[in-house]
């Protein structure tokens, strides 16, 4: 059934959504284990911080404020990974066939994990969780 839900879903459309994941259901003892992640307030000061590193990077740059408003052209120049990043997101293109519109939408989220890192350049970690929240992309998703 999901399969056949996913279907009427255009390409062009997925193409559109930047973060695709599933997420699946905990068990119990996962939820009552007291295992803590990173607090709301520590997040909040990274995306303060990523989102002051992107005011910055795009003063210059009229109507652009954030990574997601990056065009092409800007992508290739502020999101440019490093060698192996590159040789990653070649493979995930052949591997996955990702159109063009997936690459661009990869480089800036990518750009925007190494914001959140505080990195100033994007490099092939960066890249592999970009890639990672591509799941739509997958023949596997929703098994």
């Amino acid at each position: 059934m999901i399969t056949r839900y996913m279907s009427r879903i255009s390409g062009p459309l997925m193409d559109r959504i930047d973060i695709q994941v599933e997420v699946a259901p905990l068990q119990f003892c996962e939820l009552s284990g007291g295992v803590r992640g990173e607090s709301s307030s520590s997040i909040r000061e990274r995306v303060i911080a990523a989102r002051k590193i992107q005011t910055k990077r795009f003063s210059e740059c009229h109507g652009v404020y954030c990574n997601s408003q990056m065009t092409v052209a800007m992508a290739s120049v502020y999101a440019f990974p490093d060698a192996r990043g590159m040789q990653l997101l070649k493979n995930a293109m052949t591997h996955l066939n990702l159109s063009a519109r997936a690459y661009n939408r990869i480089l800036k989220v990518a750009r925007t994990i190494a914001d959140l890192e505080g990195s100033v350049t994007v490099q092939s970690h960066h890249i592999a969780e970009a890639i990672g929240y591509r799941k739509l992309d997958r023949a596997d998703w929703g098994r």
